[in-house]
């Protein structure tokens, strides 16, 4: 059939031309929207500017065919040949290109946003500056693929091969990657913030300078990944592989990487505030200095040698534990939950609940924190609902201010800025405990049960595994048993003794000191 035959059919209403071999024809700025063309040949033809919205081209011959300009929105292209076509600013919005190749295809700026291209094959294809938001490539062959600058926001790229593909600069914001393959990728500058990269091969992938925010890197395999300057603030890289990767400067303020690989991998200068140290593997690990400061603005650095760093590395989560001289009644964990649920809304520090354990004498509460700075400020709050919250928060207050005396000799066995910083945390603290005290959400809590009115003892315990006692109630632990013998009952009574005095300054400043990070 010719140009001219197939206009006149289409003029005339007809729009089935399945099979039509159009091979080498010139149809520029033709208008066969709508038409059906499955199994169409059009291999070598000039299509520029067409328009075949919502045509049927599924399983189509398009090889070396150009179609620069076209208008192919709502197309179907299911398992149509494409390659080594030029479709540069074609318009393929919403497409149905599932199973389509598309090798070595020029796409230069093309619009291929919300389109199905599940399974299709871009090897070798060029996408620079494409825009693929929402589109579906889970399992796509893309490797080797240049979409440098390519907008593909919340697009899906599940288990899709990307393999050395350049990606520099482009926008995956949102994108799901779970278990892509992207090994030797570019992806240098990057925007890949909320990203799903869960279980992802990313080794030796260049991700220098980009923007990981918020990313879940789970399982993810960075091994000899580039990652200098990376911004991975608050990313998700649980049991990650980071083996010999290079994070030289990279962001890493709260980001969540117990259980991550880091043997042979080079941190030095990386930001770390709030940052877990359990868990993590650092044999051969190269880590000069690193910046601790809560904005990443080297207003705290600490600088280790190999041996510091490998106990640094490995510190212990900062824990505050109230031991309670009582079991647990379901009164009580009824009421204790309801205040700690109230105090961790005014108190966000608090927001993670804390672990209790419970044996047939006692009940032990344990917070576990991101920062030794918190220490003593959540044991103030920690302490609030039981009856030694006086006391407790008593002693706190007094182990500051003699802290803060400048007469003491052990001052300048301490770092200054930090002591101040876990002064003003406690400030904080109990400005938010005034401020809790007031609330009328909190009055109504019944504090019912015996477990608010029991003795307790109150323990820190640091970075370094160091442990420090701040109140230990006199009638902790201890009893006699009071006999009646007319009315044979059994009664427990406490044995009350000494008041309990704070720990000496140079002990307390030994605990500070084990904060790894004071010194430096």
């Amino acid at each position: 059939m010719e140009v001219e035959e197939l206009l006149q059919k289409y003029a005339a209403g007809i729009r089935d031309f399945t099979a039509i071999n159009l091979s080498e024809a010139n149809l520029s700025g033709v208008n066969l929207s709508g038409a059906n063309l499955s199994q169409a040949n059009f291999s070598v033809a000039n299509l520029s500017g067409a328009n075949l919205s919502g045509a049927n081209l599924s399983e189509a011959k398009l090889n070396v065919t150009r179609m620069s300009g076209a208008n192919l929105t709502k197309a179907n292209l299911t398992g149509a040949c494409i390659n080594v076509s030029n479709l540069i600013r074609a318009d393929l919005t919403g497409a149905q290109m599932a199973q389509a190749t598309l090798i070595r295809a020029e796409l230069i700026r093309a619009e291929l946003s919300g389109a199905n291209l599940t399974g299709a094959n871009f090897s070798g294809a060029d996408l620079r500056e494409g825009k693929l938001r929402q589109a579906n490539l889970s399992r796509a062959n893309l490797s080797g693929v240049n979409l440098r600058g390519t907008a593909l926001t919340a697009a899906n790229l599940g288990q899709a091969n990307l393999h050395g593909s350049d990606l520099s600069r482009a926008n995956l914001s949102g994108a799901n990657l779970k278990d892509a393959e992207l090994r030797q990728a570019n992806l240098s500058r990057a925007n890949l913030s909320g990203t799903d990269m869960s279980g992802a091969n990313l080794r030796w992938a260049d991700l220098s300078g980009a923007n990981l925010r918020w990313a879940d890197l789970s399982e993810a395999k960075l091994s000899g990944a580039n990652l200098i300057g990376a911004d991975m603030s608050h990313a998700n890289l649980l049991n990650a592989s980071l083996v010999h990767a290079d994070l030289t400067q990279a962001n890493l303020i709260q980001a969540d990487w117990v259980g991550a690989d880091l043997t042979g991998a080079i941190l030095t200068g990386a930001k770390l505030h709030a940052v877990s140290r359990l868990g993590l593997k650092t044999e051969g690990m190269i880590c000069e200095w690193v910046d601790l400061s809560p904005d990443g603005d080297r207003s705290e650095i600490y600088r280790f040698s190999s041996e510091d760093s490998k106990t640094f590395f490995n510190a212990t989560l900062p824990t505050v534990q109230i031991i309670v001289d009582a079991p647990l009644e379901q009164e009580s964990n009824f009421s204790l939950a309801a205040t700690y649920y109230q105090i961790a809304r005014d108190y966000p520090i608090m927001s993670q609940p804390p672990s209790i354990e419970v044996g047939p004498r006692k009940t032990t509460i344990t917070f576990r924190i991101v920062s030794d700075d918190y220490l003593f400020a959540t044991a103030y709050v920690a302490i609030f609902p039981f009856t030694d919250a006086a006391e407790t928060q008593e002693n706190i207050i007094h182990l500051m201010r003699q802290m803060e005396n400048p007469y003491s000799e052990s001052v300048s066995m301490t770092d200054n800025k930090r002591l101040e910083q876990i002064i003003k945390e406690l400030s904080i603290a109990i400005d938010k405990i005034n401020e809790i005290k007031k609330s009328k959400s909190y009055l109504k809590i019944p504090k019912r049960g015996s477990l608010f009115q029991s003795a307790t003892q109150v323990i820190l315990t640091n970075s370094s595994d160091q442990t420090l006692i701040i109140y230990h109630n006199p009638a902790f632990g201890k009893r006699f048993v009071n006999q009646n013998n007319s009315l044979g009952l059994v009664k427990e009574t406490a044995i009350i003794t000494n008041k309990f005095s704070v720990p000496p300054l140079r002990i307390t400043f030994d605990f500070i000191k084990g904060f790894h990070y004071l010194d430096k």
